[in-house]
């Protein structure tokens, strides 16, 4: 069995224990959310974006997800709520001046601050890093931490000026309650724009059909008038069947035919003396001589 030249065996050595499952540092996923893309899993680059539920993304990942969505990806399901470009919005990020980049510290002669954020609160100052709670506004795509939000409270941006709601307002990264708040209110939203679209398409049919009863109205009318003119009915049907106004419109267009096709005959004519074979281009008996060897057009 061994155990030779006073070696003692320890208990961890003979008995095999079950493995202690593995527990994910909260600490560093929440560090995590706020540094890489929750699609792709790469680092944060402008221009990020962020969905109705406050989650980070790469706009180019988004791109590629939408143009492609049958490819294969590790976080599909962070990505099914989003049917276009509309369902995101570009956030407008304050930098970090302490920021100088990941491996800043290459001679490592200094300690290096894993928990120093790329972007900041411009009005209170505060770090993106996961430990602090930030939000942004619909409207705009300002970021801003809750402590600013509740300590001025204001419906104008801090930075841009454009209004806001208290609906505007979005969690980034929050808790599993707050998500599924946030998707009661997004399916809120969608279909109250459902309900506006579908109001709008019943209104336009309903301009549209009163003006083509009216059309179709109106084209019997005329046919009969036609129709009686032609059979030689009485001028006193035909006067009662018609307006003022028709008789109006129609001695214009007749005078406008008339005019038409004095003009286009004028034209034509005009056009028929260039050649030869026009009667002005003829000439008379008195004109010609008996005899003739060539035909000379001068007299």
């Amino acid at each position: 069995m061994g155990c030779d030249g006073g070696t003692i065996p320890k208990r961890h050595e003979l008995v095999k224990a079950p493995k202690k499952v593995e527990k994910v540092d909260k600490n560093a996923e929440l560090a995590a959310q706020w540094k890489y893309c929750a699609l792709s899993q790469e680092k944060l680059r402008r221009p990020i974006v962020a969905c109705e539920l406050g989650r980070l993304f790469n706009k180019d990942a988004i791109i590629e997800y939408l143009l492609d969505k049958t490819a294969e990806r590790p976080n599909t399901q962070t990505v099914t709520h989003i049917r276009g470009i509309k369902d995101i919005k570009e956030l407008n990020l304050t930098d970090n001046p302490e920021w100088e980049g990941e491996r800043r510290n290459t001679k490592g002669d200094r300690y290096e601050d894993f928990n120093c954020g790329m972007f900041i609160c411009p009005v209170v100052g505060l770090e993106m890093n996961g430990k602090h709670r930030f939000c942004y506004l619909q409207t705009c795509g300002c970021v801003f931490s809750d402590r600013a939000l509740k300590e001025i409270k204001t419906d104008i941006c801090h930075k841009c000026g454009d209004t806001f709601k208290n609906e505007d307002v979005i969690v980034l990264n929050g808790t599993k309650e707050e998500v599924e708040k946030l998707r009661e209110k997004m399916e809120e939203r969608r279909t109250k724009a459902k309900t506006k679209k579908t109001k709008k398409s019943k209104a336009a049919e309903a301009v549209s059909t009163p003006s083509e009863l009216k059309d179709d109205t109106q084209a019997p009318q005329v046919a009969l008038t036609e129709s009686s003119l032609e059979n030689g009915e009485s001028s006193q049907s035909a006067v009662a069947g018609s307006s003022s106004s028709s008789k109006g419109t129609k001695s214009s267009t007749s005078s406008a035919t008339k005019r038409s096709v004095q003009e286009m005959t004028e034209k034509s004519e005009v056009f028929k003396s260039l050649f030869t074979s026009h009667s002005s281009a003829k000439r008379t008996k008195d004109q010609t001589s008996n005899w003739v060897t060539h035909t000379p057009y001068h007299f």
